[in-house]
This record gives C-alpha cells, sequence and structure tokens, in this order.
C-alpha cells in the first residue's frame, strides 16, 4: 500500500544530548517510525546502506519500530538525509545521532567493550563511513553513466516535469561538492575500487572466522558494516564491480547471511511454539 504523501519538515524535537539524563529517563516509546525512501523505486546506494544499518542496528538492540515509506523522506529529515527517527516528541536523523537516542533509553552495545575495544570500534566506523559511504556516494553521483542510467532517474521519480530534472541535478552538484571538500572527486573510479577492495581487506582481517567483530557480541560497528556490504551485494548498478569486489572476501559474506537470518528472518518468522 502506498503511503500518502507527506511534505515539509517533520516537526518535533531534535534531540539535544547535553540533556541526556531526561532522555534516559523516559522508556522507549511503543509508536517508534523510522522514516525512509521507497526502496523499489526511489532509494540509492548510499541512502540505502544507512537506513539498513539503522535497521539492523534496532533489531540488535530488540527494540521495537514501524518503517515508514515515504517519497519525499530526505526532505522531512531535520539534517536532509534519511533515514530519520521518530520516538514521541523526539525526531532524530542519520545514524549516529540515532545510536546516540538509542543509548539515551539505556540500550547499547557497545558497552560491553573496555577503552581500547571502544576506541578501535570507533576507528574502524570512521573507516566504513569514510570508505564505504563515499564510494557508495561517488558511484552514484559522480560516475557518469551510472548518474545518468541509474541515479538521476530514481531520485527524480516521484516528482513531476521539470521539477524531477531541477531536483535531480541540484543533489548530484551538492553531493560532488561534498566529495570535493574531502578530496574524493579527483578520484579515477579505480582508485574508488581500490579504496573499497583496501576497506574490506581491513574489515576481512579484523573479523576473521567470527559472526562478530568483537567477540563480546554485535556492536553498532556489525550494523553498519552489514548495511553497507548487504546494500552493495543486493543494489543493481551498471556493472557489478563493486559487488564483486565484496565476493573476494568470504568471511564478509557469511557475516552478511549470518546477521540477515539472525536479526531479519528469523524476526520476520517470531518465535516457534
Amino acid at each position: 500500500m502506498v503511503d500518502i504523501f507527506f511534505s515539509g519538515k517533520f516537526s518535533g524535537k531534535m534531540m539535544d544530548y547535553s540533556n541526556i539524563e531526561t532522555g534516559a529517563s523516559e522508556p522507549w516509546p511503543d509508536d517508534v517510525c523510522l522514516y525512509q525512501p521507497y526502496k523499489l523505486q526511489q532509494v540509492l546506494l548510499p541512502d540505502n546502506a544507512q537506513c539498513l544499518a539503522v535497521q539492523c542496528y534496532l533489531q540488535m538492540c530488540g527494540l521495537p519500530f514501524r518503517t515508514v515509506l515515504r517519497t519525499n523522506a530526505e526532505h522531512m529529515s531535520p539534517s536532509g538525509k534519511p533515514p530519520f527517527l521518530r520516538a514521541g516528541p523526539y525526531v532524530i536523523s542519520e545514524v549516529e545521532p540515532i545510536i546516540k537516542f538509542v543509548s539515551t533509553k539505556g540500550h547499547s552495545l557497545s558497552e560491553k567493550l573496555d577503552r581500547p575495544q571502544q576506541a578501535e570500534m570507533k576507528a574502524y566506523l570512521a573507516l566504513v563511513q569514510g570508505t564505504l559511504g563515499n564510494a557508495e556516494l561517488y558511484i552514484s553521483w559522480c560516475d557518469p553513466t551510472t548518474a545518468s542510467e541509474i541515479s538521476r532517474p530514481r531520485y527524480s521519480s516521484p516528482y513531476p516535469w521539470p521539477l524531477n530534472t531541477v531536483l535531480a541535478y541540484r543533489k548530484q552538484w551538492d553531493v560532488q561538492n561534498q566529495l570535493k571538500t574531502l578530496g574524493w572527486h579527483t578520484k579515477t573510479l579505480e582508485e574508488v575500487y581500490d579504496e573499497v577492495d583496501n576497506c574490506c581487506k581491513a574489515l576481512a582481517q579484523r573479523l576473521g572466522n567470527h559472526h562478530y567483530f568483537f567477540k563480546q557480541g554485535p556492536t553498532e560497528l556489525d550494523a553498519l558494516v552489514f548495511g553497507h556490504l548487504y546494500t552493495i551485494l543486493t543494489t543493481p548498478l551498471t556493472d557489478n564491480c563493486l559487488a564483486d569486489i565484496v565476493k573476494e572476501y568470504g568471511n564478509l559474506i557469511n557475516f552478511c547471511r549470518h546477521i540477515e537470518k539472525k536479526f531479519f528472518e528469523e524476526r520476520e518468522r517470531g518465535p516457534k511454539d
């Protein structure tokens, strides 16, 4: 069923982390909604990875939520980026702020780690977002073939002409400027693939033959890595080069299969009688 189109920013309180004790005193609401673009018709590789990472993290925490699809989820988001979470009076967008908000409710997957492990986890989080996240943006908006055949048509699909064309090119211009400030815009496609390969190699070495990156159990690193890798493996692009890089690392493929089965397939089936 198609959701009713909602226009404008979502009204609600932006989470104030300086008042973290107040948030912690309130229980997890039973009407939490995660807003994101339509997957089949609209969402692009970078946004889908972020949305899936948040879904995975909430599943790992065992927190109830409902996914709500909106054609203009990006423009409803307080930060202009999907996904965003509505929890009671609070509206929180993007992966890291959502994870911080969840922690104010007494749910943290990384509190079981010691300080050196937490520092290591943060380094890998930065590696994943800074490499896989930027690579997804580059391929979606800086590769001419992908931009013209996939990204602009999908991004503009909810809007009428000529607004669809204007918004798609503005989005492409914004992303390219963002990548310029990060030093990614001048990279070649092969250099981007090399960056992804080096990132996957580092992740594969850290994971080894384990189910999770830390022996204590799943953390936000597992959720973020799954969000990116699973999306790369399952998103149709103009070629399979990006997915083929990930497929070179068998333990990362097994990792994705394990996370999908444990936190998505088994949760959908529910407990056995």
